[in-house]
C-alpha cells in the first residue's frame, strides 16, 4: 500500500470510529455496571493472562468486518472499498463502483445465514444511506441480489455496520445515531426511528419479518424491528458461542468508550443510554428511566484511545487461559485487552495492533484480528 493510501486508509477509519467533535468535557469516574455476565466457560484462578501473537495470514485492503460460512474452511473479510474478499484472495461481491467512500462510509459488515445460502453485506451507497444486501451464495458465485433494508442517513458519520446472526437464528443490525455531533435529532432515545439501535429481524422475508417476540412489536409509534436503543455508534457486536451473551462496543463522544453487556436471556427492549448517558455519566439531561449500565468503560484520549473495538468470548482450544475471556481493543492506541467474564475490572493487556479495525471468530472458536493497514492475523499464544 502507497503511504498516499495509508494516509487515506488512517484517516477514513479514524473518522469511522472516532468521536465527534465536541470539546472534551470533565466527567466524573465511572462506576459500576450491569447484571454479571455468564461464568460460564470462566478462567480458573490457576489460568494467568499471557502474551498473544498476531500471526499475519492475508493481506487486503482496508479489511473491517470478517465472517465464516457453515462448511466453508476459509474467511470471508469485508473491505471498506467495497469488496468482499476471501482470505485465499477470491473476490466473491464487488461494490467498489456503488459504496460511497468517505468519512464513516463504504462496506461495512457482513454475515452468512446459519445454512449458509446467504450472504448479507452492510454498506453505504452514493448518497451515504446504509443498504443491508442479499445474495444466494453457493460457495463459488454471488447470485439473486436483493436489498433487505435500506435506511435513509441524515449524515455521513455513525453508520454503524455491524451484522451477525444471533444464537435464535435471526439477524442483528448495529445502526448508529445517523451522525453529527451529540445526536442533535435524538435518535438514540427516539422509539420512532431506526437509528441509534439494534435491530433483530427474519431477513428471509418481503423484504424481512419482524420476529413476534420482539420487545416492541405492536406497540403504537415505535418501531417494531429495534431489539436495543441507546447506541452511538455500536461499530462492533458480537454472540458468545458458549453462553449466547450479547457483547456490545459503542464508540463514545468526547469522553468515554464503553462495552455493553445483554445476557442471552434477555428479552430486548435494553436501553443503554445514549445521548442523555456517555459511559456512566451524565451527558444531555443526564436523565432517563431503566438504563442498562456498560460493563467496561475507559478514557476518551487518555494513552491516546479513541474508538472501542469490541471482540469475542474466547471459547477455542489453543489458548487455555484465554477461555472465557472477553477480548477488546481500541484502534488508536492499538492495545488488545483481555477480560475474565466473571470479573471484567480484571483485564490485562496482551497484545497490540496497529489500526484495529475489528475481530473475527473462526468456526472452531480460534479468533483473528484484522487492522486497516491491510492485514488479517490469526491469534495465537506468544
Amino acid at each position: 500500500m502507497s503511504v498516499v493510501r495509508l494516509v487515506v486508509a488512517v484517516l477514513l477509519l479514524a473518522s469511522l470510529l472516532a468521536c465527534a467533535s465536541d470539546p472534551p468535557a470533565a466527567r466524573p469516574a465511572p462506576t459500576g455496571g450491569s447484571a454479571a455476565p455468564s461464568t460460564a466457560g470462566a478462567p480458573t484462578d490457576s489460568q494467568q493472562p499471557g502474551k498473544l501473537r498476531f500471526t499475519e495470514i492475508a493481506e487486503l485492503e482496508q479489511p473491517v468486518a470478517m465472517a465464516v460460512r457453515k462448511g466453508d474452511d476459509r474467511l470471508y473479510v469485508a473491505e471498506q472499498t467495497g469488496r468482499l474478499r476471501t482470505s485465499d484472495g477470491a473476490t466473491v461481491i464487488d461494490l467498489s463502483r456503488e459504496v460511497s467512500t468517505g468519512n464513516e462510509q463504504g462496506l461495512l459488515g457482513v454475515a452468512f445465514h446459519p445454512t449458509g445460502r446467504w450472504v448479507y453485506l452492510d454498506w453505504t451507497d452514493a448518497q451515504g444511506d446504509t443498504h443491508v444486501t442479499e445474495w444466494a451464495y453457493d460457495g463459488t458465485r454471488a447470485t439473486a441480489r436483493r436489498d433487505v433494508l435500506v435506511q435513509d442517513q441524515p449524515y455521513a458519520n455513525h453508520n454503524g455496520g455491524q451484522l451477525a446472526f444471533g444464537p435464535d437464528g435471526h439477524l442483528y443490525i448495529g445502526l448508529g445515531d445517523g451522525g453529527s455531533a451529540g445526536d442533535p435529532e435524538g435518535n438514540g432515545q427516539d422509539l420512532g426511528t431506526l437509528l441509534g439501535k439494534i435491530l433483530r429481524i427474519d431477513p428471509r422475508g418481503d423484504p424481512y419479518e419482524v420476529p413476534e417476540d420482539n420487545p416492541f412489536t405492536g406497540r403504537a409509534g415505535v418501531r417494531p424491528e429495534i431489539w436495543a436503543y441507546g447506541l452511538r455508534n455500536p461499530w462492533r457486536f458480537t454472540f458468545d458461542r458458549a453462553t449466547g451473551d450479547l457483547w456490545i462496543g459503542d464508540v463514545g463522544q468526547n469522553a468515554w468508550e464503553e462495552v455493553d453487556h445483554q445476557p442471552a436471556d434477555s428479552e430486548g427492549g435494553e436501553n443503554y443510554g445514549w445521548n442523555v448517558r456517555e459511559g456512566n455519566s451524565p451527558y444531555r439531561d443526564g436523565g432517563g428511566d431503566d438504563l442498562v449500565d456498560p460493563v467496561i468503560v475507559y478514557p476518551l484520549n487518555e494513552g491516546g484511545n479513541c474508538s472501542v473495538i469490541a471482540g469475542h468470548v474466547y471459547r477455542g482450544q489453543k489458548i487455555p487461559w484465554l477461555r472465557g475471556r472477553f477480548l477488546y481493543g481500541d484502534f488508536c492506541a492499538g492495545w488488545v485487552r483481555a477480560a475474565p467474564v466473571a470479573d471484567l475490572d480484571d483485564a490485562a493487556e496482551v497484545g497490540e495492533v496497529d489500526q484495529l479495525s475489528s475481530f473475527g471468530e473462526g468456526p472452531d472458536g480460534e479468533l483473528y484480528a484484522l487492522s486497516l493497514q491491510g492485514l488479517l492475523y490469526r491469534i495465537e499464544p506468544a
